[in-house]
């Protein structure tokens, strides 16, 4: 799975004034980040409020992306969820014969036990016609996949990686250690992305990344080849807007770099609600320097 290495940017889902799918500007946002040197698209994932689209949206959204991409880059769509024969179901169902993997969430809310997230991802791997990344992000689901147990699960037959957000990056450096050198550790932290690729990690699915492309693939490509002072001093340069992104949660921030790009509008679906009008100012600070806008 050589796809999976670089820089993977989870989509937002743009949305019009009315709260519909806004399919025209999840054009331009998929051309602007092929065009800015991603390796990969990430669909369907928490930044793209899937929770909150139905299951007609989510395939525009499926096909509108891979309209869009008209297969000039590799494809990931998250599916997972809390209820392991219902996230089998949706794997039997979906079409995913224009994608590379599926991204799929560790269950959130009923807290399982190590064993029960083994046992989970392993039926998952067993059904689904794709390799699957597994999705390690305790801040939302309220459990952490230990190390050893993504070590147990990298041996399982179609599972090929994690996308940890743990932001631990001692925990990065277990998970590292313990897994086959094939199998790829991708951070899920913006803030981790240059530590994990230094630390022997494949790269990361970013969300700022799909604002500022260029400049974030370049800062991960700087660290996998090891220019580590460049790949750093290119951290330092977006380290800021890192945090501004998340100040009022995801995906307000990025949504906000996407409107004073004019590639997209700002709204989120409730319970969300769209960055403030402070925030928006400090990003648009922020974006400013880099000239990018489209």
């Amino acid at each position: 799975m050589k796809q999976l290495i670089g820089t993977g940017v989870a989509l937002i889902t743009p949305f019009k004034t009315d709260f519909s799918v806004d399919v025209d500007a999840l054009h331009r946002i998929v051309n602007y980040c092929v065009d800015g040197g991603v390796d990969y698209l990430v669909v369907l994932g928490t930044t793209g409020e899937s929770v909150t689209l139905t299951k007609e949206e989510k395939q525009l959204v499926i096909d509108t992306v891979t309209i869009a991409n008209a297969g000039r880059l590799p494809l990931v769509v998250g599916v997972g969820g809390n209820n392991t024969v219902a996230v089998i179901e949706d794997l039997q169902k979906l079409d995913l014969t224009n994608f590379d993997a599926v991204l799929s969430v560790s269950p959130y809310y009923n807290r399982p036990t190590q064993e029960g997230i083994y046992q989970h991802f392993k039926a998952i791997a067993q059904a689904s016609p794709k390799p699957i990344i597994l999705y390690n992000v305790p801040g939302r689901t309220g459990s952490n996949v230990l190390p050893e147990t993504v070590a147990r699960l990298a041996d399982v037959e179609n599972i090929v990686a994690i996308k940890e957000a743990s932001g631990n990056m001692v925990q990065v450096q277990e998970l590292i250690q313990a897994c086959p050198k094939d199998f790829h550790v991708i951070s899920g932290d913006d803030f981790t992305a240059l530590a994990t690729v230094l630390a022997g990690g494949s790269g990361v699915i970013s969300v700022l990344g799909q604002g500022l492309p260029r400049e974030f693939s370049n800062m991960i490509r700087s660290g996998l080849n090891r220019n580590v002072d460049e790949a750093y001093r290119q951290h330092y340069e977006l380290q800021e807007g890192m945090g501004l992104i998340f100040q009022e949660g995801n995906p307000a921030g990025i949504k906000a770099i996407f409107e004073v790009l004019g590639l997209s509008g700002a709204s989120v679906r409730l319970p969300l609600i769209e960055a403030s009008d402070g925030l928006k100012k400090n990003i648009a600070n922020f974006v400013k320097p880099f000239k990018v806008f489209a």
